[in-house]
């Protein structure tokens, strides 16, 4: 039987669920706790295999996928696959014996959350979303503690600690740009189809334009196509400076200059736009699990930081009407700044790992 563990770590499948584990992991690590005391359980079509090796930290991967939004044959697999998860986490838990099991959503989550509780292992569980998502509610419900990154996330008893963020961000001195303003458009890692479509059919509208640039992270697989249609755009005698990139490699540098930004309202970019208070026009993704982005996006316009453009109403006409509308007003866009920093916590990390250790003295 292994040596056992101070924490494991439990979940992944995307950015938002592994980036937020790795930063606590890192805190811990930071406040004395071995790296090797602390492991990671996900997912093998996930992310985190990746993301947490790079970070250092050792990691079992579940095989599996989570279940389809609708009636399909993939989804008898994917059943038999959370079966086989449960049993695994189960068996990881045992032959782990850690002091604290900390879920953060995503398909590994869950199986690891039920083991624990019902080894009656101390649990937490941390909420990236407003909407919290099943793993977590069903965690919350069997006992385990909750920590959330938004005001107002149903979950019983819940502790705010925000999100946490990579120290790049945490850490940024924010300086944004004027003379010309700088519009930072983006969607994720892989882009945003509507976002992208909107803002290269603002270009027609902006070419005139001197008194703001435009940054547009397209995402790889777009890249083609929207390097195409802007090239079929641009005349010789345009005012406008808009620079599109598949990837941007250097987001922190991004946030601290961007005047304004047009992106989602996944979990990961909420958190950075609030730790960085950085104001936002929000197209939220459709059909996002529980609606989470849209309820994301609400929490920071209700706040006063963003502006929300749902994505079937997301075109050339509205996002330019609310671009311009926003530029247009420099005092609207520092108090947005300032409300958006207001619901960042820069120390989100540090919040999460005392709750972790209180719950680990049990």
């Amino acid at each position: 039987m292994s040596e056992p563990v101070f924490a494991l770590f439990a979940g992944g499948g995307t950015g938002g669920h592994t980036y937020p584990a790795v930063a606590v992991a890192q805190e811990l690590v930071q406040r004395g706790h071995p790296r090797e005391s602390l492991r990671f359980v996900g997912g093998r079509r996930g992310i985190e295999g990746r993301v947490v090796s790079e970070a250092g930290f050792e990691i079992d991967l579940f095989a599996g996928r989570g279940l389809q939004r609708r009636i399909t044959l993939a989804n008898v697999s994917a059943i038999l696959g959370a079966a086989s998860a449960f049993v695994h986490a189960w068996l990881l838990v045992r032959r782990y014996r850690p002091r604290v099991v900390i879920g953060f959503g995503g398909y590994a989550s869950l199986p690891c959350v039920v083991a624990a509780r019902a080894r009656r292992v101390p649990t937490l569980v941390h909420e990236q979303d407003a909407a919290p998502g099943l793993a977590n509610r069903i965690g919350v419900r069997l006992g385990a503690r909750a920590a959330v990154s938004l005001p107002g996330t149903p979950l019983r008893n819940a502790t705010l600690t925000g999100n946490p963020v990579r120290a790049a961000i945490a850490s940024l001195v924010r300086r944004p740009a004027s003379d010309p303003a700088l519009v930072a458009v983006y969607g994720g890692a892989q882009g945003a189809r509507t976002i992208n479509s909107a803002a290269i059919d603002c270009y027609d509208r902006w070419r005139s334009r001197s008194d703001f640039t435009v940054h547009h992270v397209c995402g790889p697989r777009n890249e083609h196509d929207c390097a195409a249609r802007l090239a079929d755009q641009r005349k010789p005698d345009d005012s406008l400076v808009y620079e599109l990139v598949p990837y941007e490699e250097h987001m922190p540098d991004l946030l601290a200059r961007a005047t304004l930004a047009v992106c989602r309202a996944g979990a990961g970019t909420i958190a950075e736009l609030t730790v960085a208070g950085v104001p936002a026009v929000l197209v939220p993704l459709p059909g996002s699990p529980s609606d989470h982005q849209m309820r994301n996006a609400q929490t920071l316009e209700r706040a006063g930081s963003g502006v929300v453009i749902p994505d079937a109403e997301c075109d050339a006409a509205k996002l330019d009407g609310v671009v311009t509308s926003l530029l247009a007003d420099p005092g609207r866009l520092e108090r947005m700044g300032v409300a958006a920093k207001s619901l960042g916590r820069a120390d989100a990390a540090a919040r999460v790992a005392d709750l972790v250790e209180e719950c680990a003295r049990g």
